[in-house]
């Protein structure tokens, strides 16, 4: 496995594709056409050198993913919507749209971001705290009452998890994050990117936002039961704070996990392939073209494949045909 270094993301009924600058969105509409969407996006880190360091980066990278998640989603959802009759947007939101034009859109998904990660950190990073000091007469020891604490964390991370894969549209949504998974490690496992090998190929990858979630969880469990604090106002202060840190510990982890087939770094990597099993499912043949076209719009993979592998595929009334250089 050599890294191609391209990732990308499931949306409504397609997906999105990452290389560089470059990122392209690929939705099947109601009427099963493939719409695409190639854009550039300039990340925080190419803007400030002090965002490309070890520990710091990742903060910033996990940003710049939450920011063109909303951009791409906004985008498949705007498709997916065609097929349905729109609706008379209200009196204000007219007046704002008239008022502020594409601005209001931007507002709207910048509140919509705010909050989305208020509600993250309070469910996943305060409540299990507040939680486990209800113990507190039954588990006087600080230590006990962070390994509660912990495993509280990972429960209400697994149960979220699991219910909302009870969806439909999400369960689609899954299965699209396999067909990435798949398109991804076939280029990566030197085959040519046709349906055949896509099928082919495993929807578990260890670059994967599942697991940077895992390594998250796990990290700020090891953390808080080495900082542990008394009152309990001041230990929601610290799972704030310590956030940043917990997203630069992870995104190392993650990026050493995508460009390493160490047998201790894979063993790191098992709990987030567990949980990919929840978070992708099988694709169908139709969402694997998608993801497909995603990946062409963005990645010369025939290049790749000759660079990486010193494999040449060339295209022939035949179909696809490989070479051995």
């Amino acid at each position: 496995m050599k890294s191609s270094g391209i990732g990308g993301q499931a949306v409504l009924e397609g997906i999105m594709m990452k290389n560089h600058d470059d990122y392209a969105v690929a939705v099947r509409s109601a009427n099963h056409e493939i719409v695409t969407e190639k854009k550039q996006y300039k990340s925080l880190a190419s803007k400030c050198r002090l965002f490309r360091l070890p520990f710091i980066r990742g903060i910033f990278s996990f940003i710049d993913s939450m920011i063109l998640g909303m951009k791409t989603l906004s985008f498949s959802a705007n498709i997916y919507a065609q097929e349905e009759e729109p609706e008379e947007p209200s009196r204000l939101e007219a007046w704002l749209t008239e008022k502020m034009g594409e601005k209001f859109e931007k507002i709207v998904m910048g509140l919509t971001m705010a909050i989305s990660i208020v509600l993250a950190v309070a469910i996943f990073m305060m409540l299990p705290a507040v939680l486990s000091s209800f113990l507190k007469p039954v588990l006087p020891s600080l230590f006990w009452q962070s390994v509660l604490e912990g495993f509280i964390r990972v429960v209400i991370f697994m149960g979220y998890i699991s219910l909302i894969s009870l969806m439909k549209d999400i369960r689609r949504v899954y299965m699209y994050h396999g067909a990435e998974h798949k398109c991804i490690n076939c280029i990566e496992h030197g085959l040519p990117l046709n349906a055949a090998n896509v099928a082919k190929s495993s929807r578990f990858h260890k670059r994967c936002g599942t697991s940077f979630l895992i390594f998250v969880v796990i990290i700020s469990v090891i953390l808080f039961i080495i900082i542990r604090v008394d009152t309990l106002w001041l230990r929601l202060v610290t799972r704030v704070l310590l956030i940043p840190v917990i997203a630069g510990i992870s995104y190392e982890i993650l990026k050493l996990a995508g460009n390493s087939d160490h047998p201790l770094v894979n063993l790191i990597s098992k709990p987030g392939l567990w949980v990919q099993r929840l978070t992708t499912k099988e694709p169908t043949e139709d969402m694997i073209e998608v993801a497909i076209r995603a990946v062409e719009e963005v990645f010369d993979w025939k290049s790749y494949l000759k660079q990486e592998f010193h494999i040449d595929v060339s295209e022939n009334q035949h179909g696809l045909h490989k070479e051995r250089g």
